[in-house]
């Protein structure tokens, strides 16, 4: 059901700070559960583990960040309309299928990065898999809890701006 948003801040969309932001509070969170999960299916290197986790910073910021701006750009799931008790703009299947869109780039991410780490194929389908388990919750929740900071919205910046 598509509702109606009254205020500005929601159709007006994030800032670039916002989504960098974003961008980096996700990565330390998926990094090191990246590193973790690493680290006990290679059987404990600790080496290919920090490297797979290590690397994958600056590959899944970069994509993150462009998934972040596309998603922004997506009006499916965007309330038009202000609830009462409601303090997002983001449904929560929007917030699901934003997970599962993310989820699948950064598999491919943490598969490629894993082969090429381990040489070991099964290595890297294991830390995939595991993966498709752990990160869309943890990314759930991400984005649950970034959907109730106002802060680089731009209405948000607009009005602190007047006062």
């Amino acid at each position: 059901m598509q509702l109606k948003i009254k205020h500005k801040h929601h159709t007006h969309g994030e800032t670039n700070r916002r989504s960098i932001v974003k961008s980096i509070t996700w990565r330390l969170i998926g990094s090191l559960d990246t590193t973790v999960i690493a680290y006990f299916v290679t059987g404990g290197d600790f080496i290919k583990a920090i490297s797979i986790g290590g690397f994958e910073i600056i590959t899944k910021m970069v994509v993150y960040f462009f998934h972040e701006r596309a998603w922004i750009k997506i009006k499916w799931g965007k309330r038009i309309e202000d609830l009462p008790g409601v303090k997002t703009a983001d449904t929560k299947r929007r917030s699901l299928v934003k997970a599962a869109t993310w989820r699948l780039l950064g598999t491919l991410d943490t598969f490629i990065l894993s082969n090429i780490f381990t040489k070991n194929i099964k290595h890297a389908t294991g830390i995939s898999l595991i993966e498709l388990i752990t990160k869309p919750i943890l990314y759930f929740f991400h984005e649950r809890f970034w959907n109730g900071v106002f802060w680089g919205k731009r209405e948000f910046e607009e009005l602190k701006n007047e006062k």
